[in-house]
C-alpha cells in the first residue's frame, strides 16, 4: 500500500501566499507574483521551483468544466470486496482505471471503497456499475447520485485550518 503520510515539508508565509495564489490561478505571471509579494520575480521562480521539487506542487493543470462535456450525473458507489492480502492497491487501482470514474477511496466501515463517478446518462452509469462489478474481487456495490454540486474547487490552501496552517508553519521554525 502507498504510504499516505508524509513528513510536512518546511514552508514559510511566503510559501503558503505563493501556493494560495498559484492555486487560485495558475496562469499567474512571474510579475504579478513578485510584485503582489513584493520580492523579485528570480526570488518567486527560485520558490516555485522549490515547491515543485519537493513535491508540494505536484503539476500545472487547467479546470476543465465538465458540463462543457454533459457530464453531469455524478455517482458515488460504495464498494465491498472480498478481503485478501495486498488488495487496497490493486482494487483501487483497477477502479481508478475505469472510464467515468473520477477518484477513488479506500475506506475503514462498512464498506471498502468509495468510487466517485461523473458520466452523462444513466446508460453511461449502468455500463460503469456494470464494469465495477466485473472487477476480480468486488462483491456488493451501492450507489448514491448527487443533486446538486456546491462546489469543490480543490483548493488545499484555501481549505486549511487555522491548527493545519499553524502546523506547516511550525514545521520551519
Amino acid at each position: 500500500m502507498n504510504e499516505t503520510r508524509r513528513a510536512l515539508t518546511n514552508l514559510d508565509e511566503t510559501d503558503l501566499s505563493i501556493l494560495e495564489r498559484v492555486e487560485d490561478d495558475f496562469d499567474v505571471s512571474l510579475e504579478t507574483l513578485a510584485e503582489e509579494l513584493d520580492l523579485s520575480k528570480s526570488a518567486v521562480h527560485y520558490r516555485l521551483n522549490k515547491l515543485k521539487d519537493s513535491g508540494v506542487i505536484q503539476g500545472i493543470t487547467a479546470d476543465v468544466d465538465p458540463l462543457a462535456f454533459g457530464l453531469e450525473l455524478v455517482a458515488i458507489t460504495d464498494v465491498s470486496v472480498t478481503h485478501e492480502a495486498g488488495y487496497s492497491e490493486e482494487l483501487g487501482t483497477e477502479l481508478l482505471s475505469i472510464d467515468g470514474v473520477e477518484q477513488v477511496y479506500y475506506t475503514m466501515g462498512d464498506v471498502d471503497f468509495v468510487v466517485i463517478s461523473r458520466i452523462q446518462s444513466r446508460d453511461q452509469l449502468n455500463d460503469l456499475i456494470n464494469r465495477i462489478v466485473a472487477v476480480d474481487g468486488v462483491n456488493e456495490t451501492s450507489s448514491k447520485f448527487v443533486m446538486e454540486e456546491f462546489g469543490n474547487d480543490g483548493s488545499v490552501t484555501e481549505n486549511l485550518t487555522e491548527q493545519a496552517r499553524t502546523a506547516v508553519l511550525e514545521q520551519s521554525e
